[in-house]
């Protein structure tokens, strides 16, 4: 004789997803509102598209233009010749085209802005976070090294530090990396204040929670919004800040860069000689490229802190 089984029309539980995969989720669910709200922004939308556009000529650089057209001894036009159907941008002194220069320093005025942002950033979050959560007389030192930072001029101080090294890119990156972090600390130091007189930092505390574990578990992650958007921002400051030190002779002399074309065309008299093709291209591609990361700058820092109320 056999038995059966009685079966049950129960419904078996679904197996709970793993904190990795609510994780994820969270994230993507983050990511798909961070979008719908910063589309919002027609300014901040403009600004997006035009760096994409300045990304993909530098990303295509080596395929549409090649690294030749760095080349002065393979020139292939005239020098200082005019805009025409084979140069659309006229040519330099030494006859390269000026629209493959244009294209071609794109990749290093892109590079060393995102870097030196990225760099300065990255020294005022940690300057800011320590002094805002551990205060007393570390607090004290750092934001009176702050301040003094604060009063010195940025362009001054990169300039001596770029005039001291060797000239070349790292150089560059680090010069403005390391002179314009101040106003980000401020920034990230008043948060952290902000954030660390909440009641549940206290409690973390309470349950034994170390420095680190206050910082990167619950400071770092509120902070980070600002911090996101402050990079955002200071990119347009260096790329500017690249500039001004290649104008001035301070850059890499066997790059190109916007500003390194800028610094040529001054060198060739092109001002005075009227050659205006030589100094309109770049110094547009610097202030569109500038104007672009500020637009999507405010667009972020609207999004992340919508109190601002930030004009779309």
């Amino acid at each position: 004789m056999t038995t059966q089984t009685p079966e049950t029309d129960a419904p078996v539980p679904a197996p709970s997803p793993s904190p990795r995969a609510l994780a994820r989720q969270r994230r993507r669910d983050t990511a798909v509102r961070f979008w719908r709200q910063y589309r919002t922004h027609r300014a901040g939308l403009a600004g997006l598209a035009a760096l994409g556009f300045f990304a993909l000529l530098a990303l295509t650089a080596p395929l549409t233009v090649g690294p030749d057209v760095q080349s002065v001894t393979d020139a292939p036009g005239r020098p200082l010749e005019r805009p025409s159907a084979a140069f659309p941008f006229g040519t330099d002194r030494f006859g390269r085209g000026v629209l493959g220069l244009v294209v071609w320093g794109a990749r290093v005025s892109l590079l060393v802005g995102l870097l030196a942002a990225v760099l300065s950033v990255a020294i005022g979050a940690v300057v800011g976070i320590t002094a805002g959560h551990f205060r007393g007389w570390y607090a004290t030192v750092m934001m009176r090294i702050t301040d003094w930072f604060l009063v010195m001029p940025t362009l001054v101080l990169a300039i001596a530090l770029a005039t001291v090294m060797s000239r070349s890119l790292g150089t560059v990156v680090l010069a403005i990396g390391v002179t314009s972090w101040p106003t980000t600390a401020r920034l990230v130091r008043a948060q952290t204040l902000a954030v660390e007189s909440r009641p549940y930092i206290e409690r973390a505390t309470a349950l034994g929670g170390g420095h680190w574990h206050i910082m990167s578990r619950h400071v770092l992650p509120n902070v980070m919004p600002l911090v996101l958007a402050q990079t955002t921002l200071m990119i347009s400051s260096a790329i500017l800040a690249e500039a001004t030190l290649a104008f001035l002779g301070l850059g890499d002399p066997t790059t190109v860069s916007w500003g390194g074309l800028l610094q040529d065309a001054r060198e060739a008299g092109a001002v005075s000689s009227g050659h205006w093709w030589y100094l309109v291209p770049p110094g547009i591609a610097i202030a569109v490229v500038a104007l672009a990361f500020t637009l999507c700058g405010r667009a972020v820092e609207s999004v992340l802190n919508p109190k601002l109320g930030v004009a779309r």
